[in-house]
This record gives structure tokens, C-alpha cells and sequence, in this order.
């Protein structure tokens, strides 16, 4: 490899070496070795050094300790008559660079906690967000899972021009790509060149801003390290195991704009340890032998105008884009794309005016296919901040349609319609609300383009159950009104046909493993009175789904012999668990916490633990971020029982599961319910309420403790006794 390349890497990693041991010391003086140091919300602790050392720095002290292993990995200086040509003690310093990175990082939020903002948007006086918490990383991350987004570019530096940058964040959005931007160029980042073209950054659109500085660029490698032992259940420590996984599971690469100097040479050479190539704008000195990375390591001088497909290139990454007959840039990173104030055009839904859709099926002969009208006003015809009336009615016709998958088809117009770039979409059924921004009417967008999205997508997402789309946007009150009527009357017959259904009533089951790509172990078991643990797919909608696509990760499961009908034991079930697993999971539990539960993926709304002392269960979502009754907040409890782990007193599962009749219903369902936070226990309410019904106790909500009683278990106790709960006149849970 080059002479140079290895000088300027390992130069750079004594640089960036030198400056943490000098902060670390400062901040030894200032705060004493026992000061706790973290990144906040994460139960992955400094993740790199987590998952590659199996390390949890806790405070300073123990970052001390890194920094001396840091400096055992970092080669000698390269001297100007010895030539290095091997790529080993390059990977060590840019390895130690990673870490050394991330206990900058960590003493930056200690000195500075208000430095980096914890949201999910930058803000108009902050642009820095910092570390991904576990709640991002695990919403985010079923989107890897699900593979609409197919991997991230890692930015340094900043282009030449905003324009320039703004054009290659849209040609890696359209690719679906996440985007993630660290340090600048001569003072200038490319998150701050966005910013200044008007481009909306954030979580949501994909574009993130992590920091102003290299260092910053380990928020990116953390958030790939965290996916590793997150989804993939890799163990924190088995380091060849972390890396393999993100060279072949997260296609991730490094865009190097502006002159590269050597903290951030040290920087790409960590980056290579993860199978992460750099591709640069500028005459660097290449590494273009394959090894490491799947092909090229470093590969330079490319213009901006091709600098994107040349890293998907060298990548090895397979990007699938579908083209959309509408005038906007179209694409899953636009689905988080907010439009506000003065940017809206027209305004439908959302409490303000009507919003109805729905989706039903025809007789072959009913519809012509391609055919989209519009009843009503079109955004031309309006003037900026016009707010409408919306009805979206899709008809649909095949030889293999069913009634049942009406809803499914529904379902996909809320994540079709905000593909497109200056459109955002909120709700479905009846509570559907569509912004549409000036730009897009700008650029010629029409109403009608709605159906046009729809026929295209249902056509390209559902064409082995469907042959013809029809679509009808009304926006004239009067039809609008016609429509909701209609809609309503469907609405109570679907949810009537899948309330009634009973996991007794039918003889096949279905698997997700969708999941698999990040969690290799695991196994969704979905029946139809228990939803996939995501919330995202119930019993008809993975029917539905191995109808339209036989091969793919909704597979029918036939029950077989019954082994255990209390725990929800079934000899199908189990041989299936195991194939599907590799022999990893030998069966499973449906209807239990404490033996044998299902594994867990990652990406569940909820987690279900049992409390002891309480002789109950607690369960906790992903909006909750305060501590709970069972010693762990949602995101320790997350890596914990995540990354497809059976673990026995742990299990996730949906929000709606918990007032399902199969709820643990082993250790006794929803009478072991004993906490909940109060946000989840209110949307579940009446719910809740009759489960209790069904089973002889009244107000059962008002029984359930919440963070306003108390978040441990000796605090909830006295509430417990007090309103009588049945939990505590139950059997042992715990045997």
C-alpha cells in the first residue's frame, strides 16, 4: 500500500491520541476518575469500545483504560526512509482512532452537555444532534431491517457550492440512503451547506447532522457498531464478529470532501476496519488492492457529479429505484419530510377539514385500469394555504384479490404518498391528514398525481394479487362526505371480521423474519390473536403478504400437534422455529413470559418483564424514556432481550397484544399487569377495562400502576394492596 497513506494514518492517529490523553487528563483534574461519562439514552455505553473490546466505560477511570490500550495499538511513526507496506498496523491506528474518538466525545458531553441537541430535527439555533439514542437507533433501524434504506454515507467535510451538496444529498436520497455529516472544510460542514439551500435535515428526511467536527464522525461507526449487537446479536467483545457483520450487513461508505488531513486520513483507516471504503474528491493517494473492504479501500479524485454511484460502486451496494410517473423526487427518505408555514400550498385533514381513504375491491369488468379522476379543486386553482376537503378512493381488481387485503392496500398510502418529495401524509382510515408543499406545485405537482403514485406503486408492490387500479381524489365537500359515510360502514366490518378471529379457529400459522437481516435467530410466530412484535403485521396482513410474495418472510405455518395448549406449544411450530433458526431456537412459547417466550428482534413497540416482589408483569413502548418497576429503562431492557434472544421473564411484543385474550395468558394475562406507563395505559384504557370484564374484575385500568405511583417496585407496592390488585392473590409467578 502507499507510504503515504500509512504515514498520514498513523500520523494522524498519534495527533488525535495526543489530544484525547491531554483532555482526559483535564478532565481527570477537574471531575476525579470516578465522574460517569456516557452518551445519553443508550444502554451500548461507548458503543464502539463496547462492541469491539466488550468494555463498558462508565466513567473516567475506565476511559483512562482504553486510552492506554489505544496507545499499546498505535505503530511508530513511519520514518522517511522506511517504507510500510502492509495494511495491519494501519487498520491498529485507525482502530485506536475510533476509540480515542469516542472519549472526546463522551468528555464534549460532560463539559458541554447542551452542545448536542436531543432531538430528532436540529433546531434554528442548534444543528448538531450528536449521538443516535437507542429509541432512534431501534425506529431507524427497522428501516435497514426492512431494507428501504439500504445502507448510509458517512460525509466529511463540506462540497464546493451549497448547490453542489444539496444535489448530492437528493441523488443519495432518492437512492434511499441515510446520510449521515460530520466535520467541515475550511470552516464551513455540509450540514451547514444544506441548511443554506433550504434542505429540511434531520432524523426524518435522512440527513443527519452528528457534529461539527471529525471526531464527530464516530456517532456514525457507533450507530453501526450498536446494530451489530442490537439486531444482530453479536455479544459486545466478539470483535470479529462485530466487524464481519457490518462489511456484509450494513452497507455503509465514507464521502471525503475538502482537503483530507491526517486526523482525517486516521479516521477512513477505522472506517476500513468495518469494511467502510472511503471515495474522495481529491488527488489522495488510493488503496485500490481488495482485502478488507469489499472492494476498493480508498478511491479518489472523483467529481461530485459522480462521486455518489462511484461509492455505491465500490460499495458493492445494490440499490433498487423504481421510477414513479410524478414531477418530484420520490423515494422512502422524503416519508419524514415535514411541511410547515409558509412552505404549505394546500392543507387537507388532520381535524381541520375532512380527511377520508379507503381502499376496495371490484369485479374485473367494474374499473379500467390507469384511470384516475379528480372531483373537486386542484392545486392550481387555489391560492398558498388553501385548506380542502380530501377523499382518496382506490378501486382494485384481480384475479387473485381478496376482500381481506383491502386494509393491507390501504395501509401503504400513507408511506406511498410521503415518498413524494414536498408532500407529507399523517394517519390513515378517517383521521388522514395531507400537507403539499409550494415547491412541489412548483414544480408542476397535481392532485391527480396522488392516483398516479398509487396505480404505479400498487401495481409494483401488490401485482401478483391485483390487475387493475382506479383512483378518484375528491376535494368538494359534498362528495368527500359521500366517501366517508361509505368508508365508516367498511372500517366496522373489517375490524369486526378480525376481532372475531381466535388462534383456536385456524390451523396455520404465520412466521416473520424479516427481521432476520439484523437478528439471524429470530422468529416472528404471528397468530391471529398475537401481532407481529413491531405492531406492523397481524395475522391477515401476513397472509396477505404471502399471497402477493410466496417466497418471501411471511410463510404459512401449520400448528400440527398440540404439546402444550396453556404455554401455546405446537410440535409445527417448533419444528418450524427451529429450521428457521438454524437450530438456534429449538420451539417456543406463544402464550408465556417465563418458559421458553418467543425470541426478540429488536424492533417490538413493547417489552414485557416480570416483577417479582409485585407477582406481576410490567411492560414498557419505546416512547417511554423514564426508569421502570423492573431496575431498566426501555433501552436497556432493549439490548438486553433484543438481537433474537430467548429470554425467560423478558418478551416483546405490539401495544395492542396486551389486550389480546392470548396475552401471557399462562401466567394469567392481564391480571399480572401490574405497571404500565401512564401514556400507553390511557391509549389502552377501555381495553384494558373489558379484558378485566372477561375475567371477573372491574376498572382494571385503575388497578395498574403508573410513573405518577411510583418507578420501583417498593413504591408501587402500597398502591397495589390498596386497589386490590389480583396479582397479589395469585400463585407465584416465578414458581
Amino acid at each position: 500500500m502507499s507510504k503515504i497513506v500509512a504515514a498520514n494514518v498513523i500520523a494522524g492517529a498519534h495527533k488525535v491520541y495526543e489530544k484525547t490523553r491531554k483532555r482526559f487528563e483535564q478532565a481527570v483534574q477537574k471531575y476525579g476518575q470516578k465522574q460517569e461519562i456516557a452518551f445519553p439514552n443508550t444502554g451500548y455505553y461507548l458503543p464502539v469500545i463496547y462492541g469491539i473490546l466488550g468494555f463498558p466505560v462508565k466513567n473516567l477511570g475506565d476511559a483512562g483504560l482504553v486510552l492506554d490500550r489505544s496507545e499499546q495499538l498505535l505503530p511508530p511513526l513511519v520514518r522517511e526512509k522506511t517504507h510500510l507496506p502492509y495494511l495491519g498496523p494501519v487498520l491498529d491506528a485507525g482502530m485506536a482512532t475510533l476509540f480515542n474518538f469516542e472519549i472526546l466525545e463522551a468528555i464534549r458531553y460532560l463539559e458541554d452537555p447542551d452542545f448536542y441537541l436531543p432531538a430528532e430535527d436540529p433546531t434554528d439555533d442548534k444543528l448538531w444532534l450528536g449521538a443516535a439514542d437507542d429509541i432512534i437507533l431501534r425506529k431507524r433501524g427497522v428501516e435497514f431491517v426492512d431494507g428501504t434504506a439500504p445502507g448510509f454515507a458517512a460525509i466529511v467535510g463540506s462540497a464546493p457550492t451549497k448547490e453542489i451538496a444539496a444535489d448530492m444529498a437528493l441523488e443519495l436520497q432518492k437512492k434511499n440512503l441515510y446520510v449521515f455529516m460530520a466535520a467541515n472544510h475550511n470552516g464551513t460542514s455540509f450540514s451547514q451547506q444544506l441548511k443554506d439551500a433550504g434542505v429540511q435535515i434531520g432524523w426524518p428526511t435522512r440527513l443527519v447532522p452528528f457534529g461539527p467536527d471529525i471526531s464527530s464522525a464516530i456517532f456514525a461507526v457507533g450507530f453501526a457498531t450498536r446494530a451489530a449487537l442490537s439486531f444482530g446479536g453479536i455479544q459486545p467483545g466478539d470483535f470479529r464478529k462485530v466487524l464481519i457483520y457490518n462489511k456484509d450487513r450494513v452497507f455503509a461508505f465514507v464521502l471525503a470532501l475538502g482537503d483530507v488531513s491526517d486526523e482525517w486520513y486516521a479516521a477512513a483507516a477505522g472506517a476500513i476496519n468495518y469494511g467502510f471504503p472511503t471515495i474522495a474528491d481529491t488527488p489522495i493517494p488510493q488503496i485500490l488492492p481488495t482485502g478488507v473492504c469489499t472492494y476498493e479501500h480508498v478511491v479518489s479524485n472523483i467529481p461530485h457529479k459522480d462521486i455518489v454511484a462511484k461509492a455505491i460502486e465500490v460499495r458493492g451496494l445494490k440499490v433498487t429505484v423504481t421510477e414513479v410517473p410524478v414531477p418530484v423526487a420520490y423515494g422512502p427518505a422524503f416519508e419524514g419530510e415535514r411541511i410547515r408555514g409558509d412552505d404549505i400550498h394546500m392543507e387537507a385533514g388532520g381535524g381541520k377539514t375532512t380527511g377520508v381513504e379507503l381502499t376496495v375491491m371490484k369485479d374485473m369488468n367494474e374499473i379500467e385500469d390507469g384511470e384516475i379522476e379528480l372531483v373537486g379543486p386542484d392545486l392550481k386553482d387555489i391560492k398558498p394555504g388553501t385548506r380542502l376537503p380530501i377523499g382518496i378512493y382506490v378501486e382494485v381488481a384481480g384475479r387473485k384479490m381478496q376482500s381481506d387485503f383491502e386494509p393491507i392496500l390501504e395501509r401503504q398510502i400513507h408511506h406511498l404518498i410521503n415518498y413524494a418529495q414536498g408532500l407529507m401524509h399523517i394517519g390513515q382510515r378517517d383521521i388522514a391528514w395531507v400537507r403539499i408543499g409550494k415547491g412541489a406545485v412548483e414544480k408542476g405537482f397535481s392532485l391527480k398525481h396522488i392516483g398516479s403514485i398509487l396505480h404505479a406503486k400498487y401495481h409494483q408492490d401488490f401485482g401478483a394479487v391485483l390487475d387493475k387500479v382506479k383512483v378518484t381524489i375528491f376535494t368538494e365537500q359534498e362528495k368527500c362526505d359521500e366517501l366517508l359515510k361509505k368508508a365508516k360502514e367498511s372500517y366496522e366490518v373489517r375490524d369486526s371480521r378480525v376481532q372475531g378471529m381466535k388462534d383456536e379457529d385456524e390451523n396455520t400459522y404465520f412466521s416473520c423474519t424479516l427481521c432476520q437481516s439484523f437478528a439471524p435467530t429470530h422468529v416472528c410466530v404471528v397468530t391471529p390473536e398475537r401481532a407481529g412484535l413491531c405492531g406492523a403485521y397481524n395475522w391477515l396482513d401476513c397472509k396477505a403478504s404471502n399471497e402477493i410474495n410466496p417466497t418471501g418472510p411471511n410463510q404459512p405455518i401449520e400448528k400440527g400437534k398440540v404439546l402444550d395448549e396453556r404455554l401455546g406449544q405446537w410440535e409445527g411450530v417448533n419444528d418450524f422455529v427451529s429450521k428457521a433458526s438454524r437450530g438456534k431456537v429449538v420451539g417456543c412459547s406463544a402464550y408465556s413470559i417465563m418458559e421458553s417466550p418467543m425470541t426478540s428482534c429488536g424492533c417490538f413497540e413493547c417489552i414485557a418483564a416480570v416483577l417479582p416482589v409485585a407477582n406481576g408483569i410490567m411492560s414498557v413502548d419505546r416512547d417511554y424514556k423514564g426508569m421502570t418497576p423492573c431496575g431498566m429503562k426501555f433501552t436497556t431492557l432493549a439490548g438486553s432481550a433484543g438481537g433474537g434472544n430467548v429470554t425467560p421473564g423478558f418478551v416483546g411484543h405490539s401495544k395492542l397484544y396486551i389486550v389480546s385474550d392470548k396475552f401471557v395468558s399462562a401466567e394469567g394475562g392481564i391480571k399480572r399487569m401490574v405497571w404500565l406507563p401512564k401514556n400507553l395505559k390511557e391509549m389502552l384504557r377501555d381495553k384494558i377495562n373489558a379484558q378485566g370484564e372477561k375475567l371477573g374484575i372491574s376498572n382494571m385500568a385503575d388497578r395498574i400502576a403508573d410513573e405518577t405511583v411510583g418507578v420501583t417496585e417498593d413504591e408501587i407496592m402500597q398502591f397495589l394492596q390498596e386497589k386490590e390488585h389480583p396479582a397479589l392473590s395469585m400463585e407465584s409467578i416465578i414458581g
